[in-house]
């Protein structure tokens, strides 16, 4: 049997660790020619976490930065050192190297710490050079920056600070390379510092890389392109290449050719078809890109599919945002996970603050940290527009977990079973009371808004798709009939009970659940809602009108025998 003949970089994201010591690498090394020739001074690429981003910085600062220590040898069997004439770039420029990657601090004052601590240790990797030169009171600056008692002012200025020193210690501008720099926002947003850590990001990038005369280029990575309004505020030198961009397309991520040859090299192509249904379908530019951590770890473990890259984050925002959505997010969630697309205006730039109520920023966020995929990409009228899905099987199988886990947070796990064995076999009374506890315990669990129980109701709309699927196909607000239906349960075995359930909030006309609900049974009735099921020969159907009023519910029935 063939073995891969070199260790895989799991975890590993320095580039010299990964030459040295012999690793297997992917040679992206070409995104060098790219950033040479593009003519941003300042690049922002965007990629979802995992996507080799860090690596690639990492290669990207061996292979610029002018040192004593000569990285040549890094560089002599890749596709870079090909192009002759981007040989000459080697070492020639002084580098700062920062990764905001690992800042996932619950408090801005732990985010603080943490930061300058990472500027401190870039400060001490150049104090040998400095400190003999360098003038009492600009020694005395550094130093304080060094020991990490400079104040925030002096600190969101460092990045400048350190350009210009080496600027003129080299006489050669400086790069600049940013990684993850969005990662402390997104923190900042999940533990309620966001104003106070925007704030301070905008200050110490904007003082580096805005009107920095001392800046040859600037590379920064992260997952998205926050607003203008917010970090990149008056910074008018950038380049910014997201995922539907032709740029940079197969320089994140593995492509086909590489993954079969990955494959090959491990003695596991006769497992293609099978890996590219799990990890891959997402689409960069003209490209379509495989996610790397999950193929590097399915190889080690001899092609063993599991979610691999999912489980590397505790995916807090897109769970709160799938929870506090309203009704048109939820409904088009039921379409991606009955392998529709939908078509959604995309946002390139994100404002973190309310974006759970603006249907266009998280469509924007669950695309660009790769939770979903695009299939097709216009612009209409200065306006980006996507036709989203999910992308592969890892990605299906983690909003699935998602829902389980919302069910399971508002009631133990012997009750969800109850409360869908009740439903699915007309037992209504035990059904009503743990759908009232359902909806009590999610307002109180996710923070709800009291006003607002239908988030409630289309959770568990989610939750019956998910939790039926081996049973039922689970449909919602389509025709039927002579109108559109709440929520319809076909049945995958004829003999079992077919179901449809129709919503009414208590009007101010009606003043009553007993009298909404009766109204939502009508409704049923009247706009032969049952049609669909009565020419699939389902013979059993039971009718549901489920009246609610704030936390209050419900639930009336009748039976139709077909």
């Amino acid at each position: 049997m063939k073995v891969l003949s070199k260790k895989l970089p799991i975890g590993i994201s320095d580039f010299k660790i990964i030459i040295e010591d012999n690793y297997y690498y992917i040679d992206k090394t070409l995104l060098i020619k790219e950033i040479i020739e593009s003519t941003g001074q300042v690049i922002l690429l965007p990629r979802p976490r995992r996507f080799g981003k860090t690596l690639n910085l990492s290669m990207i600062k061996y292979f610029f930065e002018k040192k004593e220590e000569n990285n040549k040898h890094l560089f002599l069997k890749t596709n870079i050192w090909q192009e002759k004439e981007y040989q000459a770039l080697h070492g020639k420029y002084p580098i700062i190297f920062l990764t905001f990657k690992d800042i996932k601090e619950t408090s801005w004052e732990n985010a603080y710490k943490k930061i300058i601590a990472i500027i401190s240790e870039e400060f001490e990797r150049y104090y040998l050079l400095f400190r003999k030169d360098l003038l009492p009171h600009v020694l005395e600056e550094f130093e304080s920056i060094l020991r990490k008692t400079a104040d925030e002012v002096t600190f969101s200025r460092s990045l400048f600070i350190l350009s210009k020193l080496l600027y003129k210690l080299y006489n050669t501008r400086v790069i600049i390379l940013i990684d993850e720099y969005d990662a402390p926002i997104h923190a900042g947003y999940n533990y309620g510092y966001y104003n106070e850590i925007v704030q301070f990001m905008r200050s110490l990038l904007t003082s580096i890389l805005k009107d920095n005369l001392y800046l040859e280029k600037g590379i920064l990575t992260g997952i998205l392109r926050t607003s203008k309004e917010g970090i990149f505020s008056g910074l008018n030198n950038l380049a910014v290449y997201t995922l539907m961009d032709t740029d940079f397309q197969d320089k994140f991520g593995f492509t086909k050719q590489e993954v079969e040859r990955l494959l090959n090299d491990s003695n596991l192509i006769d497992k293609f078809n099978e890996i590219q249904k799990w990890y891959n379908g997402y689409q960069f530019g003209n490209t379509t890109i495989y996610n790397p951590w999950s193929l590097l770890m399915c190889t080690k473990n001899q092609g063993v599919l599991k979610p691999y890259w999912v489980n590397t984050s505790d995916n807090q925002l897109i769970k709160k945002l799938l929870t506090l959505s309203g009704k048109e997010i939820k409904s088009d969630f039921e379409l991606l996970l009955t392998n529709k697309t939908i078509e959604k205006e995309i946002d390139e730039a994100i404002i973190f603050p309310g974006i759970e109520n603006n249907p266009r920023a998280i469509w924007s966020l669950l695309l660009f940290a790769g939770y979903l995929t695009y299939t097709q990409f216009r612009i209409e009228q200065g306006h980006s527009y996507c036709n989203l899905t999910i992308p592969n099987k890892e990605i299906e199988l983690l909003y699935s977990s998602f829902i389980k886990d919302i069910f399971e947070s508002t009631l133990t796990n012997p009750k969800v079973n109850i409360l869908l064995t009740s439903l699915t076999t007309g037992q209504i009374d035990i059904f009503s009371e743990l759908l009232q506890e359902f909806i009590i315990n999610t307002i109180s669990v996710y923070d709800l808004p009291n006003n607002e129980p239908e988030k409630s109701y289309h959770l568990f709309v989610l939750g019956l798709l998910v939790l039926l699927s081996d049973t039922y196909q689970v449909k919602s607000n389509r025709e039927s009939g002579l109108g559109r239906y709440d929520i319809m349960l076909i049945p995958k075995n004829k003999k079992d009970l077919g179901i449809i359930i129709e919503f009414k909030k208590v009007s101010s006309s009606d003043k009553s659940l007993e009298k909404s609900a009766q109204k939502a049974l009508d409704q049923i009735e009247e706009k032969n809602y049952a049609q669909e099921l009565k020419d699939l020969d389902i013979k059993h159907i039971k009718f549901l009108g489920i009246a609610f009023q704030g936390k209050k519910v419900l639930v009336k029935s009748k039976d139709l025998l077909n």
